[in-house]
């Protein structure tokens, strides 16, 4: 068993327009404590949104913990779970060229090495608690943005 703090994170990202103004927010639950985190882009797309939801979520972590990350992006776990280390490995670039987000992904990868994470993905707007809040509160950072 580890000592380091064992938790769950629910991550989203939205955006008005794509690109558009956009907005992103986690939920981050630990021993029955809830933290929800958000915030908003003037100028940006949705997938920015979800990579910044997870960076920010992390970032928000004090130490080194074991963390189950779930979002409803698949890009986002395919890219953290298997298509990174291609990317890093070519220099932060595809096999076909330039890697869009290439500054959210190396400062991901970063913190992603400080944690043990497990990602998960799961359905967007499908009844999900969790992840339904965290897409209110990704769209309620973009309101306020746009007051």
């Amino acid at each position: 068993m580890s000592d380091k703090p064992d938790l769950k994170i629910y991550t989203d990202g939205a955006c008005w327009g794509n690109p558009g103004p956009g907005g992103w927010a986690a939920i981050l639950i630990n021993r029955g404590h809830k933290k929800e985190i958000s915030g908003a882009e003037p100028q940006t797309t949705n997938n920015r949104m979800e990579i910044t939801a997870a960076l920010e979520a992390l970032k928000a972590l004090k130490q080194p913990s074991v963390v189950h990350l779930f979002t409803d992006s698949s890009y986002l776990v395919n890219a953290a779970t298997a298509w990174l280390p291609g990317w890093k490995a070519r220099g932060w670039r595809r096999k076909d060229g330039v890697l869009l987000n290439a500054d959210l992904w190396q400062e991901l990868d970063r913190v992603m090495a400080e944690h043990q994470i497990s990602w998960k993905w799961v359905k967007g707007h499908a009844g999900n608690r969790y992840n339904e809040l965290a897409d209110e509160l990704a769209n309620e950072a973009i309101r306020k943005l746009k007051l």
